[in-house]
């Protein structure tokens, strides 16, 4: 059992409330996008990060242990979506070209032409429930702050 200090920094009501809509709006924002993307597509939200993650990258093929890295996913996780993802034609795994230890996922034509499909109800949706809620200002902070955790979780992970 972790022991809690007894000299905790408790959060300010203005913290929490900034750690708490945080919290429940991404929660929610993931949800909605979700939602949207099955609806029109019959594509999850994390399935189609898998898709944008890999059209992104060079012959539009990734290591998994990179891919799992991109998502925030464990391999494990990762190993059972790709699995359903390459059950409907979307992706496809094999031996890594430059590694032949490693397995990479490749996108397919199929994933592609889903992608291509599904982007702009993605962006619209990101762009009605977050970017256009926000000034030009308020992004740049937004950005800012993220990029500065990001790079702080990355940091103290390796």
């Amino acid at each position: 059992m972790t022991e809690v200090p007894g000299d905790v920094r408790w959060l300010s009501e203005t913290e929490m409330t900034a750690w708490r809509s945080y919290i429940v709006s991404t929660m929610r924002l993931r949800q909605r996008l979700h939602r949207e993307l099955v609806e029109e597509h019959d594509v999850s939200l994390v399935d189609y990060e898998v898709l944008v993650c890999l059209s992104m990258s060079p012959e539009h093929r990734l290591r998994m242990t990179e891919l799992a890295a991109m998502l925030g996913s464990t391999k494990s996780r990762l190993s059972h979506q790709v699995g359903r993802m390459e059950e409907a034609g979307y992706v496809r795994r094999g031996r890594d070209p430059e590694d032949r230890r490693g397995v990479a996922a490749e996108l397919t034509r199929n994933g592609l032409a889903l992608l291509e499909t599904a982007a702009p109800t993605h962006v619209a949706g990101v762009r009605a429930h977050l970017i256009d809620l926000m000034s030009t200002a308020e992004q740049v902070t937004m950005g800012t702050v993220f990029s500065r955790v990001l790079a702080h979780l990355e940091d103290i992970e390796d």
